[in-house]
């Protein structure tokens, strides 16, 4: 049976990108199961889509598909005055065929994020994107203290969920130690992926 996990994400400037990329390295270390990495468009003020069908560079857009039939989901966005980003909660708003039908029920979930402020409410913004997982009915996987990285990252890295932090107009390099984390939040979900299969 095929497992794949799916990494959806919404980057503006490409920090949340590069963890993306970052965590689906992690999923593909876990034998058997294949991360797919995918984005959404970016939306206008009035919530509709304001992108083209298929964006120019990067990753493709997630179908319903994609989501209703992923093994396991991992959920990243930059910071938004403490909540997800619009084109992402607007993507999740649109999923309700999906939650009617159960398809989510029981499967793991984590959360990813990437701000410009220390404090600028990473942990509240990964806790914002699990919310709808757990309306979903998914399960939710955080990092647990026996990652060492998480008890020694002087910027990013949470229980809550992988982050990153970086300054405004930083260059988008995740450090050492958000790299490890984001690897193994990714490892971790597919291996529960693998195992609830």
């Amino acid at each position: 049976m095929s497992c794949q996990v799916l990494v959806l994400y919404y980057s503006r400037y490409g920090a949340t990108a590069n963890m993306a990329r970052l965590i689906a390295r992690g999923v593909e270390r876990v034998e058997g199961v294949e991360a797919c990495l995918r984005t959404v468009p970016a939306v206008s003020p009035n919530n509709e889509r304001s992108e083209p069908e298929t964006p120019a560079t990067g990753a493709v857009y997630c179908s319903e598909a994609e989501l209703r039939d992923c093994a396991g989901l991992i959920l990243g966005s930059p910071t938004r005055f403490g909540n997800m980003a619009g084109a992402l909660k607007c993507f999740l708003d649109g999923s309700g065929a999906i939650w009617s039908s159960g398809a989510l029920v029981g499967k793991p979930a984590a959360t990813f994020t990437s701000t410009s402020s220390l404090h600028g409410g990473q942990e509240t913004t990964l806790l914002s994107m699990a919310l709808p997982l757990l309306h979903h009915g998914m399960i939710y996987c955080g990092i647990p203290y026996t990652e060492p990285a998480l008890r020694t990252t002087a910027s990013g890295g949470t229980p809550y969920g992988a982050s990153h932090f970086e300054p405004m107009g930083g260059d988008g390099q995740i450090r050492d130690e958000e790299a490890i984390l984001c690897k193994a939040l990714g490892e971790r979900v597919a291996s529960l992926a693998r195992k609830l299969l």
